[in-house]
């Protein structure tokens, strides 16, 4: 067989010399991909927010991101601690579904499932009344 002829079987594929062919029946390995079946509207699953004071309150959480819906966290007045272990926690599941997190406001923070564009506009803020410049 020439060069060519191996390149073009190499490429379009031949069954000559395929000894290395799984055997029929046998079962392909499973991917590690999670996929979600997309909403026939092309909207959103809907927003949950959540204002958690236990930890044990992220899996519903988590829940929640992997049903690919919108996820508000208010964690306005919780514990710094608890705070900084759910944000963490969130930001791992949020990675897992190819997510994206963004923080709103002090402690307020949105988690969003995959293909979900998330475009942040600063706008500068206007001098409090009162305020000259000092």
């Amino acid at each position: 067989m020439g060069m060519w002829s191996k390149v073009k079987d190499f490429f379009v594929g031949t069954d000559v010399d395929d000894e290395f062919d799984e055997p029929e029946g046998e079962e392909q390995p499973r991917r590690n991909v999670l996929l979600f079946p997309e909403n026939k509207s092309g909207r959103c699953r809907g927003v949950s927010i959540f204002h958690p004071r236990r930890f044990d309150e992220v899996t519903e959480i988590a829940d929640n991101l992997r049903a690919a819906r919108h996820v508000i966290i208010n964690l306005v007045g919780a514990d710094r601690a608890l705070s900084q272990r759910i944000v963490d926690f969130l930001s791992g599941v949020v990675y897992t579904v190819d997510g994206k997190m963004q923080r709103l406001g002090e402690s307020i923070y949105l988690f969003v499932p995959a293909n979900v564009p998330i475009t942040a506009h600063e706008t500068p803020m206007a001098p409090a009344a009162g305020y000259e410049g000092y």
